[in-house]
């Protein structure tokens, strides 16, 4: 081994073994599993609801070419234990909230908890849109609905302000339509920290936050290291997503989808969302569910060793380092 080579290998180290200290004392939380091989359950932060470990991602059911694929899915899903349901009211233009709806028929729906998102910042935008989202899920009450791409800076002031939608929510909850209230993004940790700072201040504590969670995240604009502590100092439930970052984390070579699911379940998350646009990909979130352990900080520290360079300029996090995936950049009517 050549000295340049082993100088390398150290540093990344410990880089390494720095960011595991940063993330010190934020373990895995304990969850229930009636025997092992079996789905584990988790208590999303202090509302007491028990979840899945592995969420199912909204997104991807609206790419199957065949509705009945993606209901397949669904109920496949929920059969083998998966009860975090995820979804979003711009999904597909509404496509996969109707095929979620018509899945959680007969019966199905009472096995889980169904989530989904709104983009509406102003009350008649965010009325509109949960109206919308309870007609093509069919039901009556979501179990929880999430302030959906908070990724400007001026988004928690618009939320919080006159007329602005979180005053629409509170009503919502009191008239029985929804039950708990959270919000999303993937832009900049920065942003998820004024969001919570502006609920503190307005004497409200979220119920739930949905944030990327991966091996790459540590190493650029990481939410790991400045959001997820507040939300487990204030009994946040913790909604990881983009584990393999849509994807993008594979294309590096230097992660697996098991070792990014893995990742994102040894954090204290209550549950990791991941698509599933087919069911070859499901069973990997199952298997991945079903034989997780919670990573030695030995393996933890080997992992992001291995990450540090693909992922310190955020080539293989689009959704930080561009503005790509924010649908309401390029829908701005979608906010109100």
């Amino acid at each position: 081994m050549s000295i340049d080579r082993q100088n390398r290998r150290e540093f990344l180290g410990k880089v390494a073994l720095g960011i595991a200290g940063a993330s010190a004392g934020l373990a895995a939380p304990e969850y229930l599993a009636a025997a092992a091989g079996e789905m584990p359950y988790r208590t999303l932060g202090r509302s007491g609801e028990k979840v899945s470990i592995v969420g199912l991602g909204g997104y991807h059911l609206g790419m199957p070419k065949e509705e009945a694929e993606a209901i397949r899915i669904i109920r496949t899903a929920i059969d083998n234990g998966i009860n975090f349901m995820d979804n979003c009211w711009d999904y597909h233009d509404g496509v996969s909230e109707q095929r979620m709806g018509k899945a959680l028929r007969d019966g199905y729906r009472q096995k889980v908890f169904l989530m989904t998102k709104t983009d509406g910042q102003v009350k008649d935008a965010w009325n509109s849109q949960l109206e919308d989202s309870l007609r093509r899920l069919q039901t009556d009450t979501l179990d929880l609905v999430q302030f959906h791409e908070v990724v400007r800076m001026g988004d928690p002031d618009r939320i919080f302000g006159p007329n602005g939608a979180f005053e629409a929510a509170v009503a919502a909850r009191q008239a029985g339509k929804i039950r708990y209230i959270g919000f999303t993004g993937h832009q900049d940790p920065d942003i998820h920290v004024k969001m919570l700072n502006t609920a503190f201040k307005n004497n409200i504590t979220f119920d739930a936050v949905q944030f990327p969670l991966n091996p790459f995240d540590p190493h650029y604009k990481s939410f790991e290291k400045k959001v997820l502590p507040v939300l487990v100092e204030h009994a946040i439930g913790v909604l990881g997503m983009k584990p393999m970052g849509n994807g993008n984390l594979l294309k590096s070579k230097v992660v697996t989808p098991i070792e990014c699911l893995h990742y994102a379940m040894s954090l204290p998350t209550s549950v990791v969302i991941t698509g599933c646009d087919t069911m070859e990909i499901l069973n990997q979130a199952l298997d991945a569910a079903r034989t997780f352990k919670p990573l030695t900080e030995q393996e933890r520290a080997s992992l992001l060793a291995r990450t540090a360079q693909a992922a310190a300029d955020g080539q293989f996090e689009p959704f930080k380092s561009t503005n790509s995936y924010n649908g309401t950049d390029f829908h701005p009517e979608w906010l109100g």
